[in-house]
């Protein structure tokens, strides 16, 4: 049985075990005030019969008043059942703190589970991630504008990021700080990519779906950055 399946178990049992307790948390309640009341009538009928006998001469004025046996035990007995609620009441809070911190540490270990997922999937495309940083690096290196990005390149970034994630789900992955950012979105480097024929274009790497290309441009092809001033150019 997991650690969940365990906590699930614990858990759909705790109200019943809480109610339990809370009834007979309301009884002894009950009977706390049912015994109070009466010593509280015993005493008082104490106190009226000693106060008589006083203004009767049959006590001197300075004796201290004494209650009975009765009113005493009474007492006690009040005290006892006190003692009995905070003990029950004690245990209800015990009982609830206990699955709060079970349940944190589910969390935690959940928590672990998916860190060390994260990084295993950052272990799978870095090797990627690599390559299209060095295919990008190739590009001024080699000269001349308008090349698009390496079909080696891509298929390379495809093929790992279909392993590391093949629902196709964008994943939310650590990235190096250190590793330059590209296109529109202002992101890092990944799957296909494609290059600004200006020459000036500032950003010069663009993802295909941010800058709505499914396939390889034929031709110059130039970014909807490079593209609006062309276009003023061409009305005047």
């Amino acid at each position: 049985m997991s650690f969940l399946d365990e906590f699930q178990a614990n858990l759909e049992s705790l109200p019943n075990i809480l109610q339990k307790k809370y009834s007979l948390l309301h009884d002894l309640d009950k009977s706390l005030q049912e015994i109070q009341r009466q010593n509280e009538q015993r005493c008082h009928k104490e106190i009226e019969d000693f106060k008589r006998e006083v203004r009767a001469g049959n006590i001197a004025p300075n004796t201290s008043l004494k209650f009975s046996d009765d009113a005493v035990d009474e007492q006690k007995h009040g005290i006892r059942i006190a003692d009995e609620k905070i003990s029950l009441a004690a245990q209800a809070y015990d009982l609830v703190d206990t699955h709060i911190q079970q349940l944190d540490q589910y969390l935690k270990s959940f928590d672990d589970e998916l860190r060390r997922e994260r990084d295993s999937v950052a272990t799978t495309t870095s090797p990627a991630t690599s390559l299209d940083s060095g295919t990008k690096s190739g590009r001024s290196s080699e000269g001349g504008r308008g090349r698009k990005k390496s079909r080696l390149a891509t298929a390379t970034i495809e093929s790992a990021t279909a392993v590391a994630n093949p629902t196709g789900v964008e994943l939310d992955l650590p990235v190096d700080p250190n590793e330059p950012t590209y296109c529109l979105c202002n992101q890092v480097s990944y799957g296909e990519m494609v290059a600004c024929d200006n020459q000036e274009c500032k950003i010069e790497w663009f993802h295909f779906g941010c800058v709505g290309l499914k396939e390889q441009p034929k031709g110059k092809w130039y970014c909807p950055e490079c593209v609006a001033p062309k276009n003023r150019r061409k009305g005047r």
